[in-house]
């Protein structure tokens, strides 16, 4: 991208690094690529909003449903005029006051995940009180906090008649992420088919839909092997058409989608040495970059080192890479190959397109947010937000002036 000034190249306020660049191509590539592997009737494609809320704008003619998880991720997909009918809210923690407002303001169009009893009839009750039937999906839990025992699962069903303005659609199941093991995918949906069978056995209670994350992994570090998306989502597409099992498949992706399309961009703004070690000073940090299981910079991220002069007679010598944070964690790579970094480089961390831009803790040491760019073929960068400060939220808030 040679339209980035370099910090001795113009004024502060000129210079657009630390940022993130989505490309919207990249990520419709992938996504593309998913839908085409996937064959099996009747299986949607959800976007887990977490993983890159920016993302909502471009997917929303896309993906069949969007996940989101918050009232503020709920406002994203609002905003942006995604499909209500066709977007699924999760969530540990529902709000009585939030959910009011998701089923008054939208009646009802929005399906619910219910993840405990006290959801189940805080759902029927705000349903109720705007006269509506509200869909919802029962979650399963893996064994963490996220949804309810199997036994509270079958006790819900058995007892739906109950709830006047719920519709019960199915069951609803996340495990986690980054599985690098399809066969834990493969345990997990037979897992599911076993309990939605016994569930119509039961109950005679016939599963309409059943959502499912399947967590596939991304690799996101230099010593990691390479993904065979082909032969991944093959495997995927052999397990879903195996079941026995009539009705939508949601399948949950968020990170699976997200990660590649992004990159970070940061500028070197000093170099030293000293015990021993090379160290590269950058205008980013771990308050916006941030990998799942890094482990404090170990574990070197796929990256290019741009420098401003090229001189391939530079020997490479081995630099850690830490942000402008007052801290020793705030470490990006440790040990990192470069030829000669010099203040005005720029370092490109890639595989950043999911969950980086919200992880980080953006309010540490008051720094400012970072711009955020689009990047297409069609329309090429395109500036989405700008450089921001944080110190009013870190202090109280000033006083309108008379």
């Amino acid at each position: 991208m040679s339209q980035f000034v370099t910090p001795n190249q113009g004024r502060y306020d000129e210079n657009p690094t630390p940022a993130y660049v989505f490309d919207l191509d990249q990520l419709k590539k992938r996504l593309a690529a998913v839908k085409g592997a996937v064959t099996r009737e009747k299986t949607k494609i959800c976007y887990g909003v977490k993983a890159n809320p920016f993302l909502v704008e471009a997917l929303k003619e896309e993906v069949d449903y969007f996940e989101v998880c918050s009232p503020g991720e709920f406002h994203i997909c609002e905003y942006n005029k995604a499909d209500m009918d066709h977007l699924v809210v999760t969530g540990v923690y529902k709000a009585p006051v939030d959910v009011m407002r998701m089923i008054g303001e939208f009646e009802g169009r929005t399906i619910f995940t219910v993840e405990s009893l006290n959801q189940l009839q805080v759902l029927d009750f705000c349903a109720g009180k705007y006269q509506c039937r509200v869909r919802v999906l029962l979650s399963l839990t893996s064994g963490n906090q996220f949804g309810m025992k199997a036994s509270q699962l079958e006790y819900c069903i058995s007892h739906r008649d109950e709830y006047k303005n719920l519709d019960f659609l199915g069951v609803q199941y996340y495990s986690g992420t980054q599985k690098k093991e399809i066969q834990i995918v493969e345990d997990e949906l037979k897992m599911l088919e076993g309990f939605c069978q016994s569930m119509e056995e039961k109950f005679d209670f016939e599963t309409e839909v059943l959502m499912y994350a399947p967590g596939l992994g991304v690799p996101y570090f230099e010593d990691e092997e390479e993904e065979d998306l082909d032969r991944m989502l093959d495997r995927l597409n052999q397990l879903l058409k195996g079941l026995d099992f009539s009705g939508d498949v949601i399948l949950e992706m968020g990170r699976f989608l997200a990660a590649f399309c992004g990159s970070y961009y940061t500028s070197i703004g000093d170099v030293k040495s000293q015990g021993g070690q090379n160290y590269c000073i950058v205008d980013g940090g771990i308050h916006h970059l941030n990998y799942y299981g890094q482990d404090g910079g170990k574990r070197i991220p796929h990256c290019t080192h741009i420098p401003q002069r090229m001189d391939m007679q530079t020997e490479e010598t081995l630099w850690n890479v830490c942000g402008c944070l007052c801290t020793p964690e705030d470490v990006l790579a440790v040990q990192m190959p470069m030829r000669g970094p010099s203040p005005g480089d720029l370092i490109i961390f890639e595989r950043a397109g999911a969950y980086c831009v919200t992880e980080g803790i953006s309010l540490h040491m008051s720094q400012d947010l970072p711009r955020v760019y689009f990047y297409s073929e069609e329309a090429g960068m395109e500036l989405i937000r700008t450089r921001e400060g944080t110190c009013k939220w870190n202090m109280r808030p000033e006083e309108d002036e008379e």
